[in-house]
């Protein structure tokens, strides 16, 4: 079993990519690749740049990984209670592939932490409706609210309830589709 793993972020600081790296350890018996967001940095997307260029291949490659892989484990920043633009971006040049949906018909993880409250509720709102659209299977959904008081680097989820949530959803994802 091949999972990728990627935060909707392309901030060096993420606390998105710091929340999915830790939850990757839950997967520990299984194939994990992390993925950076940096690394599919493209032109911002236009009809005009499309016609006139083409899809980048990094759209492609960003594809293949997708289709490479058999679960995704996704944490999705939140930024005016939307997808951040670079992942919002990377979204629109792989749904402009022909014939593919953009998470490829695969099971899904998704997260979303923040700083406040509401730990990208928002975000994680707009996603669950919206992905399986796009050829996501959500199988679940956590949000960790007040990031910095609620997480440690080395020890992952601090907060006993959160980090309760977090393990009895990720047995079940793993032992209703791993077996």
């Amino acid at each position: 079993m091949k999972i990728l793993a990627f935060a909707g972020s392309n901030s060096s600081t993420s606390i998105n990519k710091q929340l999915v790296t830790s939850v990757s350890k839950f997967f520990e018996n299984y194939e994990v690749e992390i993925l950076d967001l940096n690394d599919y940095e493209m032109p911002i997307y236009s009809s005009d740049r499309e016609k006139s260029g083409g899809l980048p291949k990094l759209a492609y490659d960003f594809a293949e990984k997708i289709d490479t892989s058999d679960f995704l484990l996704v944490s999705l920043a939140e930024h005016n209670g939307n997808y951040s633009a670079a992942f919002k971006n990377l979204m629109d040049w792989v749904s402009r592939i022909p014939e593919r949906k953009i998470f490829g018909e695969k099971p899904m993880f998704l997260m979303a932490t923040s700083p406040g409250k509401r730990g990208g509720a928002s975000v994680l709102e707009i996603a669950s409706k919206r992905f399986p659209f796009d050829g996501a299977k959500i199988l679940d959904t956590f949000s960790l609210p007040f990031f910095y008081e609620t997480f440690d680097n080395q020890k992952g989820i601090i907060e006993l309830e959160k980090a309760s949530e977090l393990d009895e959803k990720v047995k079940k994802v793993i032992k209703e589709n791993f077996s």
